[in-house]
């Protein structure tokens, strides 16, 4: 049995001083001891570092090393069943070899020695703090004595003593005094003393005091005090609190200064400016208050990671304090531009957090999301309202407001408020970081189903209410009338312009099939959408502010719509909409009829190829369907494409090699742009393959073998289809392989001759963990991931009849006499050569791997033969006759199977 020397009590003593201090919020939170007993006991369920704290780990080995024989003995009698039995009906072998091992007389002698020793080192340490603690009274007698004006200032600060500097507490007493001096009635250098002291104090001891409403009273009265340093001493000691103190607390920190900001708000109207004037952030009030707000919002933000392990009640205490905060609204407040209106808290929230993160982490989780909407709803409704209003009142002024509006934006881009940043704000600025704060606030809100039960909202000037749709149909006409940023302020417009924003919010809706369906996949918004369109289509000019931005924006909305069932359907089908000649007709035949003008440049546009590369797409996710290309088929798209790739290939063929001193045909950038719009027309024409009809347009176009020669090029390296296709050009290889002159392109383009590289590399390169596969046995074997992608490129290349015949017909194996060790198999052929009819020596001792890599090779072409059973040469029977005593049952069965059908059996 393990004793505890000197030594071991001394070490013992210093890491139970350091458990501790870690957990010493914990147990100062703690409102009674009892409840600090209990937060150590549930210790190791509550702290994820438990077992990483080193009084945790000593005590660990300590047990280990007490009955680590014991516990041995009792498994290995279990094991051998030398113990008791262990049935059905009785515990387990752990349960069982815990019982007895603590019922044993080691487990008795450890126990009480631990118990012994662990109560020499508590009391050893509650007689140091005792001592730590008469000496510290004793100095603070000496201090009262010398210097009475301060009697309480220093009580709270801690002793030399490490542990007392942990856990060292402030008295009641001393609290009630330092209370009654921050009495607004004090001098102020009495109530600066007071707070100086409260600063040292640790923030659990003052919120569980006695005095605490008063003093929580006085410290809400010092945050309005026209002192600065007394304002800001108060709010470095909430700050304290937040960083320090468990949710408990904090909350009624955040009260106290959401509730004194919206008694400020309520009784003290600042002026909102108007004309040219301007706030100054550095104005003793203002940047009192944009300190108190900038504090909250922080609190705000990172609230949202604790949050969910406390009771419900806390988090909706918090909530309810901002909104109620941010809800207040004055009368004036969204009046006409001329009227007189003040500041209100929602102006501060948006100058500080221009996006709303605080509302979206909220929004985020659904634990905390159903206390907002349900607060939203019952009591703080205006808040949206006003949202509302927000976004309205800036489409209304947007054409006033786009001369303003990009010098706006790049001068709140990179804001920082303070004596470092920008002080002074106009009215048109703080106008525009709300309407901002209220998109970000509503974007969020619509997209979930609670949310967009707020819908149809009633506001000022409308005389209906307005629905989900009509507030989608404001968003779109905010994005047409949004000015075009110059080319060295695009980077710095990115974020806060409202194109951007709108675009943003756009595409979480077309992403969520909830939301697009409410609002998105409606009739009003299609017709906003198209608006435009129909205007070009009749020979005059849009009233858009950007019209190559709006309308590519346009294109990326309208492709999202396309990607989804409901969305094509409406784009296919619904006849609502009127067309340049008075018809009514489809979304589908309007954007093919725009993208022929564009593609044709008969339309007055400038920088046509971006936007035709953009409806183009549209109208490729339409004629990627079977139902879709019914639809477009009259109007040849195919070909126009095809004669736009051929005048943009022509071009680009055209350039002469540049001759020092000449010239140069195309500069460097512009011969770039023209490479890129013949790759993404290429690109286009080739996803015309996605169905069989397609396929065979594609082939009428002669572009075929250009296209599969792109696709390789992409394929090779790795890169995805598309942002909305839900397939890889696996798909598409598939289907191109049906057909002649598609498996014809596949192979002059190298596709075929790089998968059987890679299946060659995969199989004769040594890999040990190569194993046989056969793809209709069940279940598979196991198999080299870089084998397994190579063999099903190759099974999706050999899909169709034509393609085997186009690659195997008439085709004489090499059959050599001698073949080189590192001679590796670059076609199909050469692969049933080397792999499968294996009719020499020299083909055997060719193969690194013989046995797997035929193996492999026979099974390979059994899913081959279970459809084209007449397409498999004869030759290849002695080979599977030999591999029946090499084979599991699967390939057994495959193979067999294969020789039924030859009706060799």
């Amino acid at each position: 049995m393990s004793q505890f020397s000197t030594e071991d009590e001394a070490e013992l003593q210093t890491l139970l001083r350091k458990l501790l201090k870690s957990v010493k919020d914990r147990i100062s939170g703690a409102p009674s001891v009892e409840c600090a007993e209990e937060i150590l006991l549930h210790l190791e369920e509550t702290d994820k570092n438990f077992h990483n704290y080193e009084f945790v780990k000593y005590l660990r080995e300590y047990v280990e090393s007490s009955l680590g024989a014991v516990i041995e003995v009792e498994t290995e009698n279990f094991t051998k069943g030398e113990g008791h039995a262990v049935g059905s009906g009785q515990d387990t072998l752990v349960h069982a070899v815990t019982k007895n091992t603590r019922e044993s007389t080691q487990y008795k002698q450890m126990m009480q020695t631990l118990k012994q020793t662990m109560m020499m080192v508590v009391e050893s340490l509650i007689n140091k703090f005792e001592e730590d603690q008469m000496k510290r009274e004793e100095m603070d007698r000496k201090i009262q004595h010398q210097q009475s004006i301060s009697q309480y200032a220093d009580n709270c600060s801690d002793s030399d003593s490490s542990f007392n500097q942990s856990y060292a507490f402030i008295k009641h007493e001393q609290l009630q005094v330092i209370a009654e001096k921050l009495d607004p009635g004090r001098p102020r250098e009495v109530r600066w003393e007071a707070l100086q002291s409260l600063c040292h104090a640790p923030p659990s001891d003052v919120l569980s005091c006695e005095s605490w409403t008063g003093l929580r009273r006085n410290l809400s009265t010092a945050l309005t005090d026209p002192d600065p340093e007394l304002s800001d001493k108060v709010l470095q000691f909430f700050a304290k609190t937040f960083s320090s103190s468990p949710l408990n607390v904090t909350k009624d920190i955040y009260a106290s200064i959401a509730k004194t900001l919206e008694a400020h708000f309520l009784y003290h109207k600042l002026s909102f400016p108007s004309g040219t004037t301007s706030i100054d952030a550095n104005r003793p009030d203002m940047a009192r208050l944009l300190k108190q707000m900038r504090l909250m919002n922080d609190f705000q933000k990172e609230v949202t990671t604790f949050w969910i392990r406390h009771p419900e009640k806390y988090m909706e205490e918090i909530i309810e304090n901002t909104l109620s905060l941010l809800a207040l609204h004055s009368e004036q407040g969204m009046s006409s531009p001329g009227s007189e209106k003040s500041l209100e808290p929602i102006h501060l929230i948006s100058l500080l957090d221009i996006k709303a993160t605080w509302f979206k982490k909220w929004m985020h989780g659904y634990y905390s999301r159903t206390v907002v909407l349900r607060l939203l709803e019952r009591k703080y409704k205006s808040l949206i309202v006003n949202a509302l209003q927000q976004c309205i009142y800036y489409f209304d002024s947007c054409d006033a407001l786009s001369e303003e509006t990009l010098e706006m934006i790049h001068s709140l881009e990179h804001q920082q408020i303070g004596p470092a940043g920008r002080t002074l704000y106009t009215s048109k600025e703080l106008e525009f970081v709300y309407f901002v704060h209220s998109l970000c606030v509503l974007g969020r809100l619509v997209m979930y189903t609670n949310g967009r039960k707020f819908f149809p909202i009633k506001v000022k000037k409308r005389r209906d209410p307005v629905t989900l749709t009509d507030l989608v149909v404001i968003l779109i006409n905010i994005m047409y009338q949004h000015p075009k940023p110059s080319c060295g302020e695009t980077a710095l417009a990115d974020t806060m312009s409202p194109t951007n924003l709108v675009m943003e919010v756009l595409r979480t809706l077309c992403d969520r099939t909830e939301c697009a369906v409410e609002c998105l996949y409606q009739i009003p918004v299609i017709e906003t959408l198209l608006a435009p369109l129909i205007t070009l289509l009749t020979g005059k000019l849009p009233k858009l502010n950007s019209m190559e931005s709006a309308l590519t924006h346009t294109a990326d909305t309208l492709a999202r719509i396309a990607t989804t069932e409901r969305g094509l359907s409406l784009l296919l089908y619904d006849r609502n909409l009127v067309s340049a000649e008075g018809e009514s007709i489809s979304a589908a035949h309007l954007i093919v009829q725009f993208t022929q003008k564009l593609l044709a440049k008969e339309l007055q546009v400038e920088n046509s190829s971006s936007m035709s590369g953009a409806f183009i797409f549209v109208c490729r996710q339409m004629y990627n369907t079977c139902e879709g290309l019914q639809v477009l088929r009259p109007y040849s798209l195919h070909e126009c494409i095809a004669q736009a790739w051929r005048t943009t290939s022509s071009m680009s063929e055209r350039v002469p090699t540049p001759v020092p001193g000449a010239p140069p045909a195309l500069a460097s950038q512009e011969l770039q742009s023209v490479v890129a719009w013949e790759e993404m027309l290429l690109d286009n024409l080739l996803n015309f393959a996605a169905t069989p009809k397609g396929l065979l347009l594609l082939q009428q176009t002669g572009a075929i073998n250009e296209c599969v020669t792109y696709m390789f090029s992409r394929f090779t390296k790795k890169l995805q289809v598309s942002r909305c296709e839900k397939f890889g050009y696996g798909v598409m290889v598939t289907q191109v392989a049906t057909t002649a002159p598609g498996i014809v392109a596949l192979q002059s383009s190298g596709f075929v001759q790089t998968i059987v590289v890679e299946l060659w590399s995969a199989l004769e390169c040594g890999r040990e963990d190569v194993r046989v596969v056969h793809p209709k046995s069940t279940p598979m074997d196991p198999i080299d991931r870089s084998c397994l992608k190579s063999f099903l490129s190759l099974v999706n290349l050999l899909s169709s009849p034509h393609a085997v015949w186009e690659l195997l017909g008439h085709r004489a194996l090499p059959n050599k006499t001698e073949y080189n060790l590192r001679e590796m198999a670059t076609s199909v052929l050469d692969l049933m050569d080397r792999l499968i009819i294996i009719n020499s020596d020299a083909k055997i001792h060719s193969l690194f791997n013989y046995e797997q890599s035929h193996t492999f090779g026979l099974s390979s072409l059994c899913s081959l033969g279970y459809d084209y059973p007449e397409l498999i040469p004869d030759s290849v029977i002695p080979g599977y006759e030999r591999v029946l005593g090499l084979s599991k049952e699967a390939e057994m069965t495959g193979v067999i199977h294969l020789l039924i059908k030859k009706e060799h059996f």
